[in-house]
């Protein structure tokens, strides 16, 4: 498996781990809804992270907020990181964070 397999890998656990802070039922309905409203599934958010945050930020709106949070603290933690502080959060461009974290390489680590 490459790096970048891997990286779409965790990224994807985060999101799901993240997504589920809202519930089992409510994480399903979220996933149903990207595919449904988005054609956006399950499988391509880490590929499609662009339109993801955008589905996201149209459905929850200011609540999409502490969600992107949420999966960026669980992606951090992922790939060994112990603490995140996102400074200013209301200025927090998800897609921005998740790409910088890609192309850094630091989830390799062992």
């Amino acid at each position: 498996m490459n790096n970048s397999m891997i990286f779409e890998k965790v990224l994807l656990e985060s999101i799901d781990e993240g997504l589920g802070w809202l519930g089992e039922n409510t994480k399903q309905a979220v996933y149903l809804h990207l595919k449904n409203n988005y054609s956006l599934s399950k499988e391509d958010i880490p590929y499609r992270i662009e339109n993801f945050t955008a589905a996201i930020e149209n459905t929850f709106q200011k609540g999409a907020l502490l969600l992107e949070i949420k999966i960026m603290k669980v992606l951090f933690a992922k790939i060994g990181y112990r603490y995140i502080n996102i400074e200013n959060p209301e200025n927090l461009q998800f897609a921005s964070y998740v790409y910088a974290l890609k192309n850094s390489g630091s989830y390799c680590r062992s």
